[in-house]
């Protein structure tokens, strides 16, 4: 940590991010030095289409992991279909990872070759 004008270094084993304040009187103050973060990194869930998911599989992967109602989940499966692939969601790294992993054991466990997969939003 780089040490301020005009202030002492801070001491090892001092609380990162907190910068000592000697005010004269023999009593030290800390003052919170705040830290930039950036956001962290989205993805798009996507599936693809193929020509042997039953529409109404999709349609209810899209409700149950999704959690769009029946309307939108229509709309995704269409555009799934009449573009060959459509945007389920948005999510973190780690959220859409599982997302993508809970789509593709649901269809393997009833038998379809739906493909789902994830890329930087």
């Amino acid at each position: 940590m780089p040490d301020l004008p005009n202030q002492p270094p801070v001491p090892p084993g001092s609380v990162p991010g907190l910068v000592p304040d000697r005010d004269g009187e023999g009593t030290t103050t800390l003052e919170r030095v705040p830290q930039k973060t950036e956001p962290p990194r989205l993805y798009q869930v996507l599936m693809l289409n193929d020509d042997f998911t039953p529409m109404e599989f999709v349609v209810m992967v899209l409700q149950e992991y999704f959690r769009h109602d029946l309307d939108t989940a229509t709309q995704i499966m269409l555009k799934i279909h009449h573009d060959g692939r459509g945007v389920c969601g948005v999510f973190t790294k780690d959220v859409a990872a599982t997302k993508v992993e809970l789509v593709l054991a649901a269809a393997r466990r009833a038998g379809h070759p739906l493909q789902c997969i994830m890329e930087a939003a």
